[in-house]
């Protein structure tokens, strides 16, 4: 029988895409090569004749896309000779960094919102040894904190303004135009900090240009209201949300995300809260897929363009889902309508409990 090779992650499978030499250490933990899902029961239930794919980020080792920018991050930083990386974060880059510096044998020093941080995440990070700080203030206070703190101390910043994470996250793109053997019409995303959306375009435009396909797709993308600065058309100084993952009022690549959105002849949108528990509960109970709030947001406003008709039918979608539903089980308890049934260990209390639910 025949044999694949064995996977070793991202960047050996684009090695002459990424800025890497032949003699880089690689730091890896087998992320990439996530899958695309076809959803089958959502469309049925819009009505909506279309092909919708989610690329489900979430089984990345880590559980988010954060680890594909991680990847290159900290290998270019031990290329670089640095013992120690830092980054803020609201919870899944402290996690990947945390967990990328283990694999290193550096030092992960992680800022994170005191009291805004998803369990889950925080977990990760605490169990993989970073060293985290939690400050009295938001994300966009930590960003500002690191800046400052990465010209005075001997640590790499490995968040989104380091251009080596957007080189890994591009690579996204690449796996999706290969698995459809062309660019998807849409591409629908949460935005946060917007180097996600920034990183995908660079991916597609690099194929297009490449000749590899012959279009690119029309970017969109979701912020939760209470946190949508590209909206609004200026920073927001105190975003909240129940979306933790993009709790950010002041995007580190606002300019490349403008850009791209003019380029791609694409919009930015906007869900609430409500409508983005919605979309994680569907994707959960439809269709089997279990991602956090935050990623929620791209098939919550992908189904809010669907029925405006703004995205037409017959396209070929693609919605990111960024991270795993596990990094913020809290939330997905407290919005589950299936009770906890207890009865006592015997047969007939069992039966009766199924018979009761059938």
């Amino acid at each position: 029988m025949p044999f694949r090779p064995r996977y070793t992650g991202l960047i050996e499978r684009y090695r002459s895409r990424l800025p890497v030499t032949d003699d880089t250490k690689i730091v890896s933990i087998g992320e990439g090569n996530t899958p695309l899902i076809q959803l089958n029961n959502i469309p049925k239930l819009l009505k909506y004749k279309a092909d919708i794919y989610v690329k489900y980020e979430g089984l990345n080792p880590t559980g988010s896309f954060k680890d594909r920018g991680m990847t290159m991050a900290v290998t270019k930083a031990v290329e670089d000779g640095s013992s120690a990386i830092i980054c803020a974060s609201t919870g899944n880059t402290s996690a990947a960094a945390a967990a990328y510096a283990a694999r290193a044998g550096i030092k992960a020093f992680v800022l994170i919102p005191d009291g805004k941080i998803a369990m889950g995440k925080l977990a990760q990070a605490l169990m993989h040894g970073a060293i985290v700080i939690q400050i009295k203030g938001n994300f966009d206070d930590g960003m500002a904190l690191v800046k400052q703190v990465s010209k005075e101390a001997p640590v790499t910043i490995v968040n989104s303004i380091n251009p080596f994470r957007l080189q890994g996250q591009k690579t996204a793109s690449f796996e999706i135009i290969e698995e459809l053997g062309c660019a998807p019409d849409y591409h629908c995303i949460p935005v946060g900090n917007a180097g996600n959306i920034s990183a995908h375009w660079m991916g597609y435009d690099e194929y297009y240009s490449d000749g590899i396909v012959k279009s690119r797709p029309v970017m969109v993308g979701y912020q939760a209201s209470g946190a949508a600065p590209f909206l609004r058309g200026h920073m927001v100084d105190d975003p909240e949300t129940i979306a933790t993952a993009i709790r950010i009022g002041h995007p580190q690549s606002w300019d490349m995300a403008w850009k791209l959105q003019k380029e791609s002849g694409g919009w930015f949108d906007e869900c609430s809260d409500d409508e983005i528990l919605a979309a994680q509960k569907l994707l959960t109970e439809k269709e089997g897929i279990f991602c956090e709030p935050a990623s929620a947001i791209s098939v919550a406003g992908l189904m809010r363009d669907i029925n405006s008709g703004k995205i037409p039918e017959g396209s070929k979608i693609v919605c990111t889902l960024t991270g795993h539903g596990l990094k913020d089980p809290d939330t997905a308890i407290k919005q589950s309508s299936t009770p906890l049934i207890t009865v006592d260990a015997a047969l007939d209390a069992v039966k009766l409990a199924i018979l009761d639910k059938i």
